[in-house]
């Protein structure tokens, strides 16, 4: 599964040929940089080792830096190693663009998704309450209720579901599809939505 690093730009609208209106959302994928290309005689497997986008060196630390000197490339804001590529048609320094895909491909997109804060159990699980106001609630309407056991074998369970952070985790969508290639801009336009919020980087797999 051959892919891509790249930027979520946002979310629009456009028309297909016979006027239907698709949601897609617009993402910047590439130029995107290849740092290593990993063998089965050095490493074990196969792989490229892919970099998008830059960063000031101030903001990289001396092993990092120490790396992208043995490359001669500037630092990356993100790497990635992507399998299934055939290697011995890459090789460190080449650029790789949008023109991986091709309209009509089904891809798969990883990203974070949207930070939530440290919520309660109603929005982060979903829960429905303990009822009306009445018979003495007073004021649990949004509480999660009794979470324990009793007598055996008090004490709670792990992975109890509890408020605490929501949000920001990895997501993957599967069964997008590529409706539209802009190469002259590294732009392409995938039907649907995508994890994450604008500016956030996206994994784009085959």
């Amino acid at each position: 599964m051959p892919g891509l690093l790249g930027k979520k730009l946002g979310m629009t609208s456009i028309y297909t040929e016979d006027g239907t209106i698709i949601p897609v959302t617009v993402l910047e994928v590439g130029l995107c940089k290849i740092y290593d290309v990993k063998t089965k005689e050095k490493d074990g497997y196969e792989a490229l080792k892919i970099g998008f986008g830059s960063k000031k060196e101030k903001h990289v630390n001396k092993p990092e830096m120490g790396f992208y000197n043995k490359v001669d490339a500037a630092p990356a804001s993100v790497l990635k190693e992507f399998r299934n590529f055939n290697i011995s048609d890459h090789k460190v320094g080449d650029e790789l663009t949008v023109e991986v895909f091709q309209i009509g491909d089904l891809v798969k997109v990883s990203g974070k998704s949207k930070g939530k804060g440290f919520q309660g159990v109603i929005k982060r699980h979903g829960f429905s309450g303990v009822g009306g106001r009445t018979h003495g609630q007073h004021n649990r309407e949004r509480a999660p209720g009794s979470i324990g056991s009793s007598s055996y074998p008090s004490r709670v369970f792990k992975g109890q579901r509890m408020a605490g952070r929501t949000g920001y985790s990895k997501v993957t969508v599967s069964g997008l599809r590529v409706v539209r290639i802009m190469p002259e801009k590294n732009i392409i336009m995938i039907k649907g939505a995508l994890p994450g919020a604008i500016n956030s980087i996206v994994e784009i797999n085959k």
